[in-house]
């Protein structure tokens, strides 16, 4: 789950990191009343996507006139597919040297990894990526200031214990609250020597919902499409995709890999759902929707018995086959418990044998996308 800027920095705060004064206004008057108090401000449309600045969504304004203009050009875009219900008014910084940082869970390093630039800005690793330091860190241990004191280097004009003190506190707050990501662009020094983050991008782990259930009010959730919408009422982990081969699998680590597969291949899937021992009952729901994707051209059907047998989820599907009828070409991959039950099936049923192997059925689907 994604937040907004607002709902973003007060976390850093809690962790004693300091942010600029400010508040949120969902209307022109309310930013004018906010500039009012806070003097020379930066009015910042609120929207759980990067780039803000790039699409005009973030203004400085010196009166609290020039910030009644900004919030009313600003309220109302539409960034990233959002459109902008609320801007975040905050007090302008006086800024000497800008920074990026970043917490965040590293496939790489299969745990967190904290990054740091002495280059703020936007697209700091497209553009410096040289300039990034990373620190993997163990989830077991934390961020040692060992590591910290050995990576960050001295910095002209910084007081390089407060910044390595803020970069901890960075990661209390990614651990703290169950983050994939807690990036600061930019962290800043003040002209008056005190550090800030001016910005915050805050993505809590959806498998940590459950812990963070008054924060995660304050998210944004995901978009969904309409048959991501239908997916999550059923109860399906249903993504839909911009490929033409549609996947019905069991179990998320064989649904990736045959997505992976059709990728190898050469194609491209349509959509990631995985469905499991619910094969047996909601076989006709999970066809409706991965056949609901009018850009599906082929159906890869690909079951593994483990701990759901493959001839259980193969004959829900085939108990639901007539009434949805697929009218793409439908190639299958079976294997495991059940695997020649699940065969005989499809004898007879449809008439069909399955592929002699994943590779050959993805490979097959791949071709009839075509």
């Amino acid at each position: 789950m994604n937040f907004e800027e607002h709902a973003a920095k007060p976390l850093l705060k809690a962790a004693g990191i300091a942010v600029p004064d400010g508040g949120l206004a969902f209307d022109a008057e309310e930013a004018a009343a906010l500039a009012e108090k806070l003097g020379p401000c930066v009015v910042k449309a609120q929207v759980p996507a990067g780039k803000r600045g790039k699409a005009g969504g973030i203004a400085l304004a010196d009166t609290p006139q020039e910030a009644r203009n900004e919030a009313a050009r600003i309220l109302g875009m539409e960034i990233a597919g959002h459109p902008v219900k609320s801007v975040l008014v905050e007090r302008q910084v006086r800024i000497a040297k800008e920074f990026y940082t970043a917490v965040l869970n590293d496939a790489a390093t299969k745990g967190p990894l904290l990054l740091f630039s002495e280059d703020g800005g936007m697209d700091i690793e497209e553009q410096h990526p040289d300039a990034l330091v990373r620190i993997p860190i163990d989830i077991r241990e934390g961020l040692r200031a060992g590591a910290l004191q050995a990576a960050i280097p001295q910095i002209d004009g910084v007081a390089r214990e407060k910044l390595l003190d803020v970069l901890a506190k960075l990661y209390t707050a990614y651990a703290d609250n169950d983050a994939e990501l807690m990036e600061i662009n930019p962290l800043v020094v003040a002209q008056d020597g005190k550090i800030i983050a001016l910005d915050c991008k805050f993505t809590l782990d959806d498998s940590a919902l459950r812990r963070h259930q008054e924060l995660a009010e304050l998210g944004t959730p995901e978009k969904l499409t309409e048959l991501e919408r239908r997916g999550q009422k059923i109860g399906f982990k249903y993504i839909e995709l911009e490929g033409s081969v549609g996947v019905l699998s069991n179990g998320a680590g064989l649904t990736m890999t045959t997505m992976d597969a059709i990728s190898h291949y050469g194609g491209a899937p349509a959509n990631f759902l995985e469905i499991g021992g619910n094969a047996f009952v909601l076989g006709k729901q999970a066809l409706e929707v991965v056949l609901g994707n009018p850009r599906v051209k082929s159906l890869l059907i690909n079951f593994c018995g483990a701990i759901a047998r493959t001839d259980v989820m193969t004959g829900g599907v085939l108990e639901a086959w007539d009434e949805v009828d697929p009218r793409v070409p439908v190639c299958w991959a079976l294997g495991g418990t059940g695997e020649d039950e699940a065969r005989a099936m499809l004898k007879q049923k449809l008439g069909v044998e399955p592929l002699p192997s994943m590779d050959a059925a993805v490979k097959a689907a791949v071709e009839a996308a075509k």
